[in-house]
């Protein structure tokens, strides 16, 4: 049984402002950054002081919250055009993860006829969208335990646990409830090149909960999957669009190829704030390019050599015949499609 895994609390709200775990020093280090205004929350997303899809909804949200009590401040009449300029700024920090777009819609709504102070009631909505998330995590990780048999050892890609969400995780959420329940042997994590986030991150989550975890390196992910090491691929998502496609770190493609050629099972597990049913395939997303630095440079070390350059895509898009279930915080969608995502629950994800 594991520990309560909510004692990682990466976003804090508080009176001065929104504390954020930095999560570019872990597993080194545990420090909090505190944000006072819009702009350095925006920064905060864009420079990977916090990630995951959920995490930075969720960031962006109180980061709103900071613009709108700043800006009714300076000018009680003037605040909502301003308001308007800094939804944009969020918007821009990492547009590829749509739960960003899908929070700061929902605060926009929320201001509909509001004619004095604004903060109070985005605040109560950012707190409202945080608490909502780790409660969609955990019956996330129900769900997708229940798939998993007795005995099995799975794989996971990056960085999904507390870390990535609002608590609990998403893929991580789903491994937690699993191990919990007595059902796990293994769990493998990948390093995740360029930003390690597996090495960093996931292992760090995964030693503190007593849960055991072996580090490879990405490119070990077929010979294990080969040796039949693995009965499960568990990853989540930045977007999934209206067919299905799923949008996930840059790597997800590659590993769900390598499930369906060895047998393994390829599991996305998502918030349904993460389906973007204004897209009506993984085509159609505007990869977030990152900078050739992330490759050539390690630690502040140069590893490549010079005159080397680099291509740098954050993401990659796994077609959705090769998923074999969508975990959401509404069940389990056996081999998704456009069919199986458009009975889902009205409301959530990007309707456009």
């Amino acid at each position: 049984m594991t520990k309560d895994t909510d004692t990682i609390h990466t976003i804090r709200w508080t009176d001065a402002g929104l504390e954020l775990l930095d999560q570019r020093d872990l597993p080194r280090e545990e420090n909090y950054l505190l944000f006072a205004d819009v702009t350095g929350v925006a920064g905060a997303i864009r420079d990977m002081v916090v990630r995951g899809a959920p995490a930075i909804g969720i960031t962006a949200a109180y980061g709103l919250v900071l613009a709108a009590r700043q800006h009714y401040a300076e000018s009680p009449q003037d605040w909502r055009r301003r308001l308007d300029e800094d939804i944009g700024l969020l918007a821009a920090a990492r547009p590829t993860a749509v739960n960003l777009v899908w929070a700061l819609q929902r605060l926009q709504h929320r201001l509909a006829g509001i004619t004095g102070d604004p903060a109070p009631v985005l605040l109560e909505e950012a707190r409202a969208i945080h608490a909502e998330d780790i409660e969609a995590n955990r019956r996330m990780g129900a769900h997708g335990a229940a798939v998993i048999d007795a005995g099995s050892s799975v794989l996971t890609y990056c960085n999904t646990g507390s870390l990535a969400t609002g608590g609990y995780g998403t893929a991580l959420g789903v491994i937690r409830s699993a191990w919990a329940a007595g059902k796990l042997q293994q769990v493998y994590a990948s390093e995740t090149r360029p930003w390690l986030q597996g090495a960093r991150l996931t292992a760090w989550e995964l030693v503190r909960d007593r849960i055991p975890v072996t580090l490879i390196t990405d490119n070990a992910a077929g010979y294990l999957m080969q040796g039949r090491r693995v009965q499960w691929v568990i990853t989540g998502a930045d977007r999934v669009t209206a067919n299905g496609d799923v949008i996930n770190k840059i790597g997800t493609s590659s590993l769900a190829v390598n499930c369906r050629h060895y047998g393994v099972g390829f599991m996305v597990v998502a918030p349904c704030s993460t389906l973007d049913f204004s897209l009506d395939s993984g085509a159609l997303v505007d990869i977030e390019q990152r900078a050739d630095a992330e490759v050539l440079v390690l630690a502040d070390r140069r590893i490549a050599a010079a005159g080397a350059t680099a291509w740098n895509p954050a993401f990659d898009v796994t077609p959705a015949e090769l998923v074999d279930c969508l975990v959401t915080e509404q069940g389990v969608i056996r081999a998704p499609d456009r069919a199986k995502l458009a009975v889902l629950e009205p409301g959530f994800g990007n309707s456009g």
